[in-house]
């Protein structure tokens, strides 16, 4: 009876403690499992295209102070000059311009000596000698030349009459021809007389007559020309004109 008695109290003890451990032991259990079932946090990953500046890059520099414009002066306008001395001018120069040749010339005679004056004078009264020969040499050739003009167109009006004046020997006029008609030619010489080329320039209004012109001219050959060859060239071309007297 005494043993029964004694046991029991170790016995609930013993039931307590295993009720604890077991409790505790689902405790951990339990705790255990919930965090295994926790979803892990995903990582967050920033992509920088250059590297990050430090603290003090990344402060911006203050700006520089801005100068203040500076205020520039406007030019005072220039003063206005006086005309006095440039009217002066004016007048002194208008003076010297109103000065005739003859008193400026007594003041620079009055200024040479008698030795210079004398050069002077024997230079200009030679210029005036050379100037004067010049002078009459430049007519004396004018002269000349006219004269050798006038004398040319003699011998060219001499001559001409002399070629118109055989021409007109060697014409034979159809009968019944008007004195009053007209032929013109252009005649083209050689040097030495002879004929190279004639045009009928202007009608008789007889073509008979004007052939007989054309003809006489050709039987003429060679025509009179002056002996001086100079002068051919007055000869080369001529426009002779022909009617019956």
């Amino acid at each position: 009876m005494s043993t029964l008695a004694y046991s029991e109290p170790y016995k609930l003890s013993a039931g307590a403690l295993a009720l604890l451990v077991h409790g505790v032991f689902f405790t951990l259990l339990y705790f255990g499992f919930s965090w295994q079932m926790q979803n892990p946090q995903g990582m967050v990953v920033d992509i920088w295209e250059d590297l990050p500046q430090s603290e003090e890059a990344a402060v911006a520099p203050p700006p520089p102070p801005q100068a203040e414009p500076v205020r520039t002066e406007q030019p005072a306008p220039p003063r206005a000059v006086k005309s006095a001395p440039a009217k002066a001018e004016i007048e002194l120069k208008a003076k010297k311009k109103t000065k005739k040749p003859k008193e400026e010339k007594e003041e620079v005679v009055a200024r040479l000596t008698p030795k210079q004056l004398a050069a002077q004078k024997a230079a200009y009264a030679k210029r005036l000698q050379q100037e004067s020969e010049q002078q009459a040499r430049e007519a004396e050739r004018l002269a000349q030349a006219k004269e050798q003009a006038a004398a040319a167109g003699r011998v060219v009006d001499e001559y001409v009459a002399k070629i118109s004046a055989k021409i007109r020997r060697n014409i034979v006029a159809p009968p019944g021809v008007s004195s009053k008609i007209r032929a013109e030619f252009d005649v083209t010489l050689l040097p030495g007389g002879q004929v190279m080329e004639t045009e009928l320039t202007r009608s008789s209004g007889n073509n008979a007559y004007d052939s007989a012109v054309e003809r006489a001219i050709l039987k003429s050959q060679p025509l009179p020309l002056p002996p001086d060859a100079a002068m051919f060239n007055r000869f080369r071309d001529l426009h002779l004109k022909f009617s019956p007297d």
